[in-house]
């Protein structure tokens, strides 16, 4: 019975010894980790309030330069246009030129096909290797454009094709959809489908990504179309089945895309200008850098003139 006691006691010592010489430190942990944390936040503070002036003044004075606030003496090789401030609210101080936009967005054929390229002019900022490479995407594209015309002729079929060279590519365009469809129709006609015997083998071989564009009249559509959409739709499909199916054309190379009426090139509504507007263009899309094809237009503009000189 006496026994009992003492183990109990020597138990409860024995513990409480343990306790005096092993106390709970968990809590340096967070400790420490809270000390690293401020540390690491004064290093950042200390780094941000340390400027370099050289530095500060110089991309002061660039930012002035850039808004026209001061003049430079220093040539500025930057190709951006510099505007002013009384150019901002008429917006005369922008660029004009809509080359770059159109061929940023034509893979998704959502360009605006009626831009002028004759209105481009070749920037002062140009490099002569961006020149040369311009030179050479177009040399392609006029050799693409010679293959299908001479293939054209041989057929008897160049009247109801036009060409044209802008900051996508090159635009061959079908003009006068009674060519080429029936009335409300996208099924080929027996000319059209000599049209694209003259023009498959060509692009088959150009190694070139294609988009099809259809567009229609500013009339409204019939059944079975619902909407001039539907019907633009509907033929450039129908062109690019001919150039995939019976054209060989690789099928992950070519789009097709409907413009209803939005994009008209003539604004008149006489016939002439109805069958303008009534057409498919099978655009022929520059391998080059948005800068190189940009400029392309003026190029070709310059060319047509040498030829008509």
């Amino acid at each position: 019975m006496s026994a009992n006691p003492r183990g109990r006691g020597r138990g409860r010592k024995k513990g409480g010894h343990d306790e005096a010489e092993h106390p709970d430190e968990r809590w340096m942990a967070s400790y420490m980790d809270m000390i690293t944390v401020l540390m690491c936040m004064f290093l950042v503070l200390f780094a941000m309030s340390t400027v370099d002036q050289e530095k500060y003044i110089a991309l002061k004075n660039s930012l002035a330069t850039g808004f026209g606030e001061v003049k430079s003496q220093k040539v500025d090789t930057a190709s951006g246009t510099v505007v002013t401030k009384d150019q901002v609210e008429d917006g005369s101080g922008y660029s004009t030129d809509k080359a770059q936009a159109d061929h940023s967005t034509a893979a998704s054929g959502t360009a605006d096909t009626n831009v002028d390229p004759a209105s481009t002019v070749v920037p002062k900022t140009a490099t002569k290797d961006d020149l040369a490479a311009a030179k050479a995407e177009l040399e392609d594209l006029r050799a693409i454009e010679q293959a299908i015309s001479g293939n054209l002729r041989k057929a008897g079929q160049s009247a109801n094709v036009q060409f044209r060279v802008d900051a996508r590519g090159l635009t061959v365009r079908l003009v006068g959809s009674d060519t080429y469809f029936g009335t409300n129709s996208a099924d080929l006609s027996d000319q059209a489908e000599r049209i694209m015997d003259a023009i498959a083998p060509v692009l088959r071989g150009a190694h070139h990504d294609v988009s099809i564009e259809g567009h229609a009249d500013s009339r409204h559509s019939t059944a079975p179309y619902a909407t001039n959409w539907e019907l633009s739709a509907a033929r450039a499909t129908g062109v690019l089945r001919d150039l995939v199916e019976r054209g060989g054309m690789p099928a992950d190379h070519v789009q097709s895309v409907g413009f209803g009426s939005s994009r008209p090139l003539a604004k008149g509504s006489t016939d002439a200008d109805l069958a303008l507007n009534r057409r498919v263009d099978i655009v022929v899309l520059s391998n080059a850098d948005q800068d190189v094809s940009a400029l392309m237009p003026a190029l070709a503009a310059a060319q047509d003139g040498a030829r008509s000189g």
